[in-house]
Formats: C-alpha cells, structure tokens, sequence
C-alpha cells in the first residue's frame, strides 16, 4: 500500500481542527484567566453576558447563510449571462453585483435594515450583497478562460449545451470558481462581525461592547475569535478544493 492510501482524508484533519476549536470557545474558566492575565485592571475581563462558544456558533449561523445564499445566487447568475440567452444582461449583473462593495459594511447593513428589520436577517442579506462580487467575478472570468479547442471538440462529439455545461465547462471552471467562493466566505465571516449594529448576535458582540465601555478585553476576545475562525475557515476552504480538484495534484 503506498503512503497516498495510506493518508488520511483531506478533509479529515480540518475536521478535527473545527472540534479542538470549539471545545476551545467552550473553556469559560481557560478565557477568564487568560484575558485576567492579559489585562489586569479590566474590571470585568471576560464578556458575560454569552459564552465564546454561543457567540462563535451565532457568527458561524449567519457566515453560513450568506454564504449559502451567495452560492445558490452567483454561481447561476454567471452561469446565465455567460450563455447565448443571458448574454445582453452580463453588464446589468456585474454593476449589480458590485453595488454591495461599492459601499462600506456598516453602510450595506444599513440599507438592508428598511427591508429586512433589525436582526439576523437583515444581517444575512446585507453580508450575502457584500459577498456577492468574488463568486461571480471569479465565475464569469473561470468561464470566459475556457480553452475553446476543447469546447469546440466536445460540440463536435455531439454534446449538447446542458451536457457540455456539466461534464466540460464546470469541471474546467471548478477551480478558479472555488477561489471565488473562498474568498467569498472568508470576507463575509470577517464582515460579520458589524452584524450586531442591526441586532445580529456573533463575535462582534464583545468588539463592540468592549468599544462602548472601552474595555479591551472584550474587543481581544471577539477579535481573536473572529481571527481564529478566518484562518480555520480558509485553511478548511483550501482543503476541500484538494479533494474537489485532485487532477490539479497529480491524485
């Protein structure tokens, strides 16, 4: 048996680095002493009001239903105006798509909140604007790329649009598109944390309660949370591209 059966699944190790990760915004007492330590004068070190872990978990829930969204939305939508029927309405989606970085965070929370109110929904939708772009940028030029020798050999094999769509297109585009959503995800996790400025819960809480009373202690324990996911989450992200692109490692 080689060493590459032997090797554990890529997505194995993120795995375990999720749980080590959660277990470790479940230690109250670990933080209590930690961030008593880092600021001594701090009247109240850590933030009561929600454990790290719920606060983590809250962040994670709304990161997820942007990206959800962010996916089930862009990656049609380029679809669509990358075929000969969409086509006159690519410039109408990219200026679309854009409109959700053209404006800072907070200003795109804001804007969602005459629509959506105050809470977890309006913060969903306003991070899925924000997150918007990567996916379908990165898909439109993941699809505008595609070597057109080989599509031109699959028209002649006699395949149709929906099958060189699925079995040559998406396969060739997968890895540029995966990028887009990687970076996607990573901006919205990191964005979330304004949520709470229209009543989301997550890991801006502290931040922003620490900012309120100036209590650093607070602001480190929401911003080394936020760091921590970040990094897991692209590291994780990484990974599964291994496993859904293997021809690009020599698997």
């Amino acid at each position: 048996m080689s060493w590459r059966e032997k090797s554990p699944h890529p997505l194995l190790v993120p795995l375990v680095g999720w749980g080590l990760v959660l277990v470790l915004f479940a230690q109250q007492s670990f933080w209590q002493g930690l961030l008593s330590t880092l600021f001594p004068s701090a009247r109240s070190p850590i933030f009561e009001r929600e454990t790290l872990l719920n606060l983590a978990l809250q962040h994670l829930a709304i990161t997820a239903g942007a990206g959800a969204l962010v996916i089930l939305v862009g990656l049609p939508l380029a679809i669509f105006v990358t075929r000969p029927a969409g086509a006159a309405f690519r410039p109408l989606a990219e200026n679309i798509v854009a409109v959700g970085q053209t404006f800072p965070p907070v200003a795109v929370l804001v804007l969602a909140l005459p629509f959506f109110g105050f809470g977890s929904a309006g913060a969903v939708m306003a991070l899925f604007l924000y997150g918007l772009l990567p996916v379908v940028r990165n898909s439109l030029e993941a699809f505008a790329s595609l070597p057109s020798d080989v599509l031109d050999a699959a028209r002649g094999m006699g395949y149709s649009r929906p099958q060189l769509l699925w079995r040559v297109e998406l396969p060739l585009a997968l890895p540029v598109i995966l990028a887009g959503i990687r970076t996607s995800l990573v901006l919205i996790l990191a964005t979330a944390t304004v949520a709470p400025l229209v009543g989301g819960g997550g890991l801006g809480v502290p931040i922003i309660a620490g900012l309120a009373v100036s209590n650093l202690a607070f602001v480190v324990q929401g911003a080394f949370g936020v760091a921590l996911l970040a990094l897991l989450l692209d590291w994780t992200l990484g990974r599964l591209e291994l496993t859904l692109t293997p021809w690009r490692n020599g698997r």
